[in-house]
């Protein structure tokens, strides 16, 4: 099966933290680019982090610094780690898979990712 389930999104203060994961089927999870994405309401999807199979990462520019983007290899799940969340950060997170290529956040576009969560949504409030 391809599968990919998110969880972890809430409603928390700005200023504080949440971890999202993404539980992944194994074929996704041990060869394919990995990625968050988020969409808040009437903005368009755009991706914030991604991790290659190998290893590299990327983010945009907006969460460098409050966020990671890591891999758990046992348990197959994609996490991302956010910090100092911001009101703008409001959205919903997706995670995403593709193959092994284009996997940054500036190459790979929403086209490029066929795999997709359902979400989980972030609410970040003053």
């Amino acid at each position: 099966q391809v599968q990919l389930v998110e969880s972890g999104g809430g409603s928390v203060q700005a200023g504080r933290s949440l971890r999202l994961s993404c539980r992944a089927s194994p074929y996704l999870y041990n060869s394919y680019c990995l990625a968050w994405f988020r969409q808040a309401p009437g903005k368009e999807r755009e991706g914030v982090a991604t991790i290659d199979s190998g290893g590299p990462t990327s983010y945009t520019d907006s969460v460098k610094g409050r966020v990671t983007i890591s891999k758990d290899n046992v348990k197959n799940t994609l996490y991302l780690q956010m910090n100092s969340l911001k009101p703008e950060d409001t959205a919903m997170y997706f995670c995403a898979a593709a193959p092994s290529y284009r996997c940054s956040v500036v190459a790979g576009g929403v086209g490029h990712f066929g795999f997709w969560g359902q979400g989980t949504e972030v609410t970040v409030s003053s």
